[in-house]
């Protein structure tokens, strides 16, 4: 007998099953192997299934492969283990989400959530009636992860981490499919171009950065913040009348002229003083109009000497 006959009869297999079990794990020696009988009840498993908490030894009742998969998905990998039990061949992986932890003595205590894969092989006995099936879970996490960082990267700014254009304005294509009619204010510091052909890259981006934070601790609960491009700061402001955000607005920008004012010195040469504006409109029509409105709202509040909140279409955003 060959070592995965050897292997095979450690978890209960015959010397055919023991090759299917070869064939399983010729390519990994570190997933979970598994033998369901018709059912899908776990009636053999290796060692390292205590790595999701379950002790085979100490169970009373055999417990179901479901039982391993987070309740919102167990009715979906019962019906994926159902159609390989049923003698189907011809399915593949399934993923799914268990409450996972190293170490089984406290894993009711502080559970995490894992993914894996599960693989499944049908069995049949000599008359060719199915007879349960072997299975071969292995952690995708590590993948789930890489996948959840990319996301992150591809819906936030590199500089400030906040929400980018495409992500801010999903959002609003959202809040427009329920009615729209909240108000956004779309903020920017002024005179940046300036700051960096005076100061270089590096200070402007110090700048924005400071801003970006400065934001985010100006911004009630509900509200979402968002980066339109390298300059622009839009935030969604839900429940609030236009007067309500022109106010608020005007806070923001008084209070954060008040943190830049430079203190005043006669040896050191004056620092430039740093003010902000900012565009109002209401959520409506289109998101390229909504935010088409509240930069020219930006256009006229920095034409009228920055420092304040302006509304273009006034009639209209009222």
């Amino acid at each position: 007998m060959n070592r995965w006959g050897t292997v095979g009869m450690k978890i209960g297999l015959s010397d055919v099953e023991g090759h299917v079990l070869h064939g399983l794990l010729e390519e990994t020696s570190g997933d979970i192997v598994i033998r369901l009988d018709r059912q899908g009840f776990i009636i053999h498993a290796s060692a390292n299934i205590a790595e999701l908490g379950l002790d085979m030894s100490a169970a009373l009742l055999l417990p179901h492969i479901t039982d391993l998969a987070e309740r919102g998905h167990a009715a979906l990998l019962a019906e994926h283990v159902a159609q390989v039990l049923e003698g189907s061949s011809q399915i593949g992986w399934a993923e799914f989400p268990v409450n996972a932890c190293g170490d089984s003595d406290n894993c009711r205590e502080a559970p995490y959530q894992s993914w894996y894969a599960l693989s499944l092989s049908p069995m049949r006995t000599s008359d060719g009636t199915p007879d349960g099936a072997l299975c071969l879970m292995r952690s995708v996490q590590q993948l789930r992860s890489l996948e959840g960082e990319l996301h992150t990267r591809a819906v936030t700014d590199p500089l400030t981490g906040l929400a980018n254009r495409q992500a801010f304005c999903a959002s609003l294509r959202r809040h427009l499919a329920r009615g729209g009619g909240q108000m956004v204010a779309v903020f920017a510091v002024d005179g940046m171009r300036a700051l960096l052909l005076r100061y270089g890259q590096r200070t402007a981006d110090e700048v924005l950065w400071g801003f970006a934070k400065f934001l985010e601790t100006m911004t009630l609960p509900g509200h979402e913040l968002g980066q339109l491009d390298g300059e622009r700061f839009a935030v969604l402001l839900p429940e609030m009348t236009l007067r309500g955000a022109r106010e608020w607005a005007e806070d923001v920008l008084q209070t954060f002229a008040g943190l830049t004012a430079p203190a005043q010195s006669t040896n050191k040469p004056k620092a430039p003083q740093l003010t902000a504006s900012a565009g109002l409109a209401r959520v409506e029509c289109t998101v390229d109009w909504t935010l088409r409105e509240a930069e020219l709202g930006l256009v006229l509040a920095r034409a009228g000497g920055g420092r304040q909140a302006a509304v273009a279409g006034h009639r209209r955003a009222a």
